[in-house]
């Protein structure tokens, strides 16, 4: 009793809850017949979410008021610049890869010199350069639509030993995220300037340090999702990461991560995503229109954050 009392304290575990009970009532809907495949959907769908989600776990564990709006226009750009760079060859794989990489470094960097030189909140900040990044894909795609070379293609489509390469790689990605909260220097100074940032910075934190440190790691992980979706999808489309807007802070809060900054929940972002797809997929499966889909699925949110709230977290 005791042990089990311990697991319904944390607070990742009612996202987990949640996902499993989903998922239970659609094979049930469906006689089983789905339970393979609607389990390697939601794995597959569930690692996008994961990665942006995680980045934006960091950034928002930083405190009240920060967040990252630009992770949907990052995506998009990263994917469509990626893609064109490589145009199709597995040669240009490690250079498509790396102008990822510094197209993320470069959006991190723009936005928190718009938080901290120019001193525009978090919230303001982000929303107005992901307008002037989404400007910037558009005007850099013009209408193409180029296919990722083979080797990506295949790399993000398929399986090994059942379970989908692309949650191999945000599990990859959940672990070194773990590793630096709980393990790191890193992880601790983000944690301590969520809980206060006055504080910390007496107590010998590099505040301004830690915030860019943490508003770039979250644009190069939304520039990673961003390729790797545009790849999974066959290209880069110019609204491919509108959904990842309000998905990437979804994950975090029904995960468990605090809202108001300084506690940070890497298996929460899991159960979170998976929770998420499988809302959607049942909701199809039961063939609910639009509206009742939305309806529902927020109300479920709803309930999840109100049962998760009422447990300490440990």
């Amino acid at each position: 009793m005791t042990s089990l009392r311990t697991l319904f304290a944390k607070p990742w575990i009612w996202s987990f809850l949640a996902a499993a009970g989903v998922w239970l009532v659609t094979i049930v809907f469906t006689g089983g017949a789905s339970a393979a495949g609607l389990s390697q959907a939601a794995l597959t769908f569930a690692a996008f979410s994961i990665i942006v989600g995680i980045g934006q776990m960091f950034v928002i564990t930083l405190g009240p008021g920060n967040v990252d709006l630009s992770i949907p226009a990052t995506m998009t750009l990263a994917g469509t610049v990626a893609l064109k760079i490589m145009d199709s060859s597995n040669g240009l794989i490690l250079m498509g890869l790396l102008v990822t990489l510094l197209i993320g470094l470069a959006i991190g960097i723009i936005n928190y010199a718009l938080i901290k030189l120019l001193r525009i909140p978090p919230i303001i900040a982000t929303l107005s350069s992901s307008f002037i990044i989404q400007s910037a894909a558009i005007s850099y795609n013009r209408g193409l639509r180029i296919k990722p070379p083979s080797a990506l293609a295949e790399f993000t489509t398929a399986t090994t030993l059942g379970i989908p390469n692309l949650a191999y790689l945000a599990l990859a990605v959940s672990v070194a995220a773990w590793v630096a909260l709980e393990k790191g220097i890193y992880g601790r100074w983000v944690s301590a300037v969520g809980q206060n940032m006055r504080a910390a910075r007496m107590a010998g934190v590099p505040v301004d340090g830690v915030r860019a440190a943490t508003y770039l790691l979250c644009a190069v992980l939304a520039a990673l999702a961003g390729l790797l979706l545009s790849c999974f999808s066959g290209g880069a489309a110019l609204n491919m990461g509108a959904e990842y807007l309000l998905t990437s802070i979804a994950v975090v809060v029904i995960g468990g991560t605090a809202v108001a900054g300084g506690f940070a929940n890497v298996p929460g972002i899991w159960g979170a995503s998976l929770f998420l797809f499988l809302v959607v997929s049942m909701l199809n499966t039961y063939g609910a229109a639009a509206g009742i889909r939305l309806l529902l699925t927020g109300t479920i949110i709803i309930a999840v954050i109100i049962a998760a709230s009422r447990r300490p977290r440990t």
